[in-house]
């Protein structure tokens, strides 16, 4: 049992040591120009090694727009930890995810091309993602609504509302567009008015110690 333990571990350690040499050689050449054999010679291994854990370069590319966008869920869910209103606390993890990929193209810009195709031909890994990011948001959603903060109706749903309302500035493939867009600040304070019972003004209070950047 332990041999297989060990086994396990050891593939798993494998499994991790490719991806970050894809990901090495995608921030360097981008990941159209990186082969298998390139990842392999990283490595030092034959390529029908990497095979027998990756059945394609496909595989591969979608293991490492996982972990990137697994940075960006460890960063939300950080922020999830906070305390104080539920408004304040939404912000926060909304304000973590578009720190995230605003950092993401001006460091790796070809990181941001994979990322990029991925999310709009809707990859697994980004499904998975997205999952992830309202289970993170619903349940504030729904303790800022058992405490009388927010309007009622399905946690769900609203959580979907706020993320689509906000999506030009939480979308990993948005990044940088060239449209016309509202403020991450104005956009916040818009879905936080809808949200909340109380009167404008306190709403704009719950989220004024956030530090906005302003992203249009």
């Amino acid at each position: 049992m332990s041999e297989q333990i060990d086994g396990r571990a050891g593939n798993v350690n494998v499994r991790r040591r490719i991806v970050q040499a894809a990901l090495q050689l995608y921030c360097e050449i981008g990941h159209n120009k990186t082969t298998v054999a390139d990842i392999a010679r990283r490595l030092s291994m034959s390529a029908a090694n990497i095979y027998r854990f990756f059945p394609s370069k496909r595989a591969i590319e979608e293991a490492v727009v996982g972990e990137l966008l697994d940075e960006t869920v460890r960063a939300a869910a950080e922020a999830a930890r906070t305390h104080g209103p539920a408004l304040r606390r939404l912000a926060t993890i909304l304000k973590a995810i578009a720190d995230c990929n605003e950092a993401r193209p001006v460091q790796h810009q070809k990181l941001q091309d994979l990322v990029t195709p991925a999310v709009r031909q809707n990859w697994t890994v980004v499904l998975a993602y997205q999952d992830k990011i309202r289970g993170l948001v619903r349940p504030i959603i729904g303790t800022g609504q058992a405490r009388g903060e927010l309007h009622d109706g399905s946690p769900m749903a609203l959580t979907c509302c706020l993320l689509e309302a906000m999506d030009v500035h939480l979308n990993p493939s948005r990044v940088g567009a060239a449209t016309l867009r509202p403020s991450f600040d104005a956009m916040l304070r818009f879905c936080a008015a809808a949200l909340s019972r109380a009167p404008l003004m306190q709403s704009v209070e719950m989220l004024s110690h956030v530090q906005f950047k302003a992203a249009g």
